[in-house]
């Protein structure tokens, strides 16, 4: 199995992690589940304490994932096994919780409007948006 020896298992396994919780989060948000308690949601579905999901994802403990958790989690989340030890290419940065908390916004005031309103918020977005830089 290729490694980039640049970065330790743990980082990889720790960013594979992050992964798939920005995924999680991704998939609760299109059902509509508000984005409070999402890392607890997601330790439960990981089926460990939602304090050991906490020194995973936090920047200054990062507590290491073990070969038996990393097991666990791919099988939580349905991926193949050894998922977790190689870098995956389609990294997301970490949640930010601001962003969250704009899009529930977004959210809300869309479904409060009626088609004209509707379509003034996507004009007004639209306005405010830079095209990708190539």
């Amino acid at each position: 199995m290729p490694q980039n020896t640049s970065m330790s298992l743990s980082a990889i396994r720790r960013n594979n992690a992050l992964i798939l919780f920005g995924e999680f989060v991704a998939e609760q948000a299109v059902q509509g589940v508000k984005p409070l308690g999402m890392a607890e949601l997601f330790a439960k579905k990981l089926q460990i304490s939602a304090s050991m999901w906490t020194q995973i994802r936090s920047e200054t403990t990062q507590r290491n994932i073990s070969d038996k958790l990393a097991r666990q989690i791919e099988t939580a989340c349905g991926k193949p096994q050894r998922w977790m030890d190689e870098e995956q290419s389609t990294a997301e940065p970490e949640v930010d919780h601001g962003e969250e908390r704009f899009i529930e916004l977004a959210r809300l005031a869309y479904r409060s409007q009626n088609a004209r309103g509707k379509r003034a918020l996507r004009t007004l977005m639209l306005q405010h948006t830079k095209p990708p830089e190539a």
